[in-house]
């Protein structure tokens, strides 16, 4: 019987083998850690839908930002739970803000070894807990809040932070976050824009931890469509022509397609994120000894970066970074 010349499984036989071969590999220089910072609490608080994931004080974000520096993840994005939110969102860019605090404390603490990424959106900020200032009929305004944001990434950037990333979804708010930034001084602060992120039933966990859940009505007249792709690699192109320096993909792992069709069409830098869903899913079926949920986890992270992720933001970020080092 004759067999063919090329045979892959020569190839497979052996882990130095099947390294040596391996198409995509992973880093910790892949990993971003997204991390929850609260106002008026004493101790971390645990979030009971997200196991290992807390919100944070000042004093034990600044332990796990250090932690996450020594382990080599280059940097963090960091989303803020104050304890005053009013319709407007003010506390999105107080200079005395919870995240404009931790990102001054986090400067001070890593100095430049770890680059600062703030969320720039009102939903932790509002009383109503959508993205934008309302209007009139209720639903949000996108010019107004295209002014919120641009304050907000401001303040982010006095207060340190190395690249702002709006997550809103509103039309035309990359271009008025880098007008802000260059009218302001900040021309070397970097935009990371959500720019195809979906209105998808996996954030759930997130609005626990950033308790930001809206209080009425859903955030789909402003989120992408689950069901569009062509719209995503448009949402993008605009963003990148506005001056977006990183583009980003939200949910991760539900849309690969996505993320693969952004890297075909744009140089720029494509990030993805894996999200709380998605995170919590993996999480609860290896408690219940149903999966492995390291080998899991990590072939996660690699199916994304497969797909073409220049990095990945991940709750897995310090136990990954941490197997890493062990191996």
């Amino acid at each position: 019987m004759a067999f063919p010349e090329h045979r892959p499984r020569r190839l497979r036989r052996t882990s130095a083998l099947r390294r040596l071969v391996a198409e995509v590999g992973l880093s910790v220089d892949d990993l971003v850690a997204p991390l929850f910072v609260k106002e008026g609490i004493v101790e971390p608080e645990p979030v009971a839908s997200m196991p290992g994931v807390v919100q944070h004080t000042h004093e034990s974000l600044r332990k796990e930002v250090r932690a996450l520096a020594d382990l080599g993840v280059p940097a963090v994005v960091l989303f803020g739970v104050p304890a005053l939110k009013d319709a407007n969102g003010s506390q999105a860019d107080a200079p005395d803000g919870v995240v404009q605090i931790a990102l001054r404390n986090l400067r001070d603490e890593v100095d430049d070894s770890l680059a600062l990424i703030a969320d720039t959106c009102l939903d932790e900020y509002t009383d109503h807990g959508h993205c934008g200032v309302l209007g009139a009929t209720g639903d949000v305004d996108n010019d107004a809040t295209l002014e919120r944001y641009a304050a907000a990434a401001v303040a982010q950037a006095e207060a340190g932070a190395d690249i702002v990333a709006p997550s809103g979804m509103m039309d035309g708010q990359v271009a008025a976050i880098r007008q802000a930034l260059d009218d302001t001084g900040h021309a070397d602060v970097a935009i990371l824009a959500y720019a195809a992120k979906y209105a998808s039933a996996l954030y759930g966990p997130f609005r626990d931890a950033a308790e930001c859940a809206p209080s009425f009505g859903d955030r789909r007249g402003y989120q992408m469509d689950p069901s569009n792709t062509r719209e995503a690699v448009v949402e993008a192109g605009l963003d990148i022509d506005e001056g977006a320096d990183i583009v980003m993909v939200k949910p991760a792992l539900a849309y690969l397609d996505v993320v693969a069709e952004l890297r075909r069409s744009f140089d720029a830098p494509v990030a993805a994120y894996h999200v709380s869903g998605e995170y919590s899913m993996l999480k609860a079926a290896a408690q219940q000894g149903w999966i492995d949920g390291d080998a899991v986890a990590r072939e996660h992270l690699l199916s994304i970066k497969r797909a073409g992720a220049d990095f990945i933001l991940t709750y897995l970020a310090r136990e990954f970074a941490e197997r890493l080092r062990e191996s």
